[in-house]
């Protein structure tokens, strides 16, 4: 429950639409939270927006810095502050680097690292200005456990590593926390197509120490410790935690 003494607080969800953003998005609402979020899919917002009926929606592509900027800038004129920022945007190419066309792997960097970089560069400002905030990203095990075929995503998720570890330095003393947390496969919309057959989908799974995959959402209820088959449950998390300057990799899959 959110405390009525205290100013309702506002998290902005890069990628609200997908498996993961969508479930953190409803939770937060449920909570008391003032949740914003925004996706270049309008008819996904539209199809959200009849769920969450609290959410503000904007229809915006991460990829595009100009547009993100935007979205921040129409936050701040709407609450007044942006209290946690959530980077739910990426791709996933599973192939060898000798297979990966130079079109394919620079749209998985933009997709991946480029995105989150202009959605980190437009929330630490107005959270310098107010009382600080938490910022949390999503990487990868792919980028530290060394997975076949998995070249061109662990070096996007790579990159957010690096600036998840030297942005937490250079905000923390801003009241600024910024994390990552660093799943396996997910089962979303993103994964469906590596999982589309039996074959393909043991195929993967047997890429993962875990012999499993995660789920955006558990069922138990998500503020009573941490299940490591969700994803939304850490992210609360990293969100709530105060603690200045905060790095914290949270990782499943090894």
């Amino acid at each position: 429950m959110a405390d009525e003494n205290e100013p309702h607080r506002v998290i902005l969800i890069a990628g609200v639409t997908g498996g993961i953003g969508s479930d953190l998005a409803a939770r937060c609402a449920e909570a008391g939270w003032e949740v914003a979020g925004f996706s270049r899919s309008a008819e996904n917002l539209e199809a959200l927006r009849e769920k969450i009926p609290e959410l503000t929606c904007f229809e915006a592509n991460a990829c595009e810095s100009n547009a993100v900027q935007g979205v921040v800038d129409k936050v701040m004129e709407k609450f007044g502050r942006v209290d946690a920022y959530v980077h739910c945007v990426g791709s996933f190419l599973l192939k060898p680097a000798h297979s990966c066309s130079d079109e394919e792997f620079g749209e998985t960097l933009m997709l991946n690292l480029n995105s989150a970089f202009f959605g980190l560069r437009a929330v630490v400002r107005p959270m310098m200005k107010g009382d600080g905030g938490a910022i949390t990203l999503i990487s990868s095990v792919a980028a530290m456990a060394g997975m076949p075929s998995h070249e061109a995503i662990a070096a996007a998720k790579g990159g957010i590593n690096g600036l998840v570890r030297s942005a937490a330095s250079t905000y923390a003393n801003k009241g600024i926390r910024v994390n990552a947390v660093a799943p396996g496969m997910v089962e979303s919309n993103l994964s469906k197509p590596l999982l589309g057959s039996e074959q393909s989908r043991n195929m993967a799974i047997s890429m993962h120490p875990l012999v499993s995959f995660l789920r955006p959402a558990g069922d138990l209820l998500w503020f009573r410790g941490c299940r490591v088959d969700t994803m939304t449950r850490p992210i609360v998390i990293l969100m709530t935690m105060r603690l200045s300057g905060c790095v914290s990799q949270w990782r499943w899959g090894r």
